[in-house]
């Protein structure tokens, strides 16, 4: 099973703690590329690190808006979402050669994941882009998305996710983050999620129907102290399932 999180999303003296330790836990790295977070500094120190420790590297792609940390949805054109996708590829494909790594997979971030789930004229520009940069460029997502199937259709290797802190409607969509219940923060509870992810594949839902899943990469928060020393356990409670952790990409 792989364990992704969210890495080098600090932009100048905005600074969000955790990388350091983070990175440790994970076997792939979504990395900001510099529309919703990132710098040039922070997607070298990411990179760095992840080449460093063997862990594989994402481009974390999102909508170009640094104000806002990509959490607000743009009705970008397709070719201005195709440009933008472009635009972040390379930028961090080049950073990440400069250490030694490179860019594995990509996978949406914020509004655009959650617009990509539905949006076929969105999901098709970002598609186009990541075909245009490199055909065989893996897309890591969310199950039954927009975004997956068109990849999948266009050739592209597709992976799915799931996220044990995050509470599940029956239809298998996420519970609004606005809503009370969304967030699941109680370790053990989410340590149990996670464990049941990797070795059955399913999950259960607020309604206590189980879903089938059967992700190929558990996401895991970051940005925070108690994020990592979640994520820490997580990863305890899947090494002691005898969960082998290595990345899909």
């Amino acid at each position: 099973m792989d364990l992704n999180a969210d890495l080098g999303q600090a932009f100048g003296s905005w600074t969000m703690s955790g990388d350091a330790a983070m990175v440790q836990l994970v076997t792939s790295a979504n990395v900001a590329c510099g529309f919703h977070a990132g710098d040039p500094v922070t997607m070298l120190d990411a990179c760095r690190a992840a080449y460093e420790l063997d862990v594989t590297v994402g481009a974390h792609l999102g909508y170009r808006d640094l104000a806002g940390f990509g959490l607000r949805a743009l009705d970008a054109s397709f070719d201005e979402l195709f440009g933008d996708v472009l635009y972040q590829l390379g930028a961090l494909d080049g950073v990440a050669h400069a250490v030694g790594a490179s860019v594995d997979y990509v996978k949406p971030h914020g509004a655009l994941y959650e617009t990509l789930m539905h949006d076929a004229e969105q999901a098709s520009a970002v598609v186009a882009a990541v075909g245009a940069y490199d055909p065989g460029l893996p897309i890591l997502g969310y199950p039954g998305s927009e975004l997956l199937k068109q990849a999948r259709a266009a050739g592209h290797p597709v992976f799915v996710e799931a996220f044990p802190d995050r509470a599940y409607r029956a239809d298998g969509s996420l519970v609004p983050r606005q809503q009370e219940g969304a967030v699941l923060h109680d370790v053990d509870t989410v340590v149990e999620r996670a464990v049941r992810l990797a070795a059955k594949g399913e999950v259960v839902a607020v309604d206590g129907s189980v879903l089938q899943v059967r992700p190929d990469s558990l996401c895991l928060s970051g940005g925070t102290p108690a994020a990592v020393a979640m994520a820490a356990r997580v990863r305890a409670g899947l090494e002691e399932a005898g969960v082998e952790l290595e990345s899909f990409a």
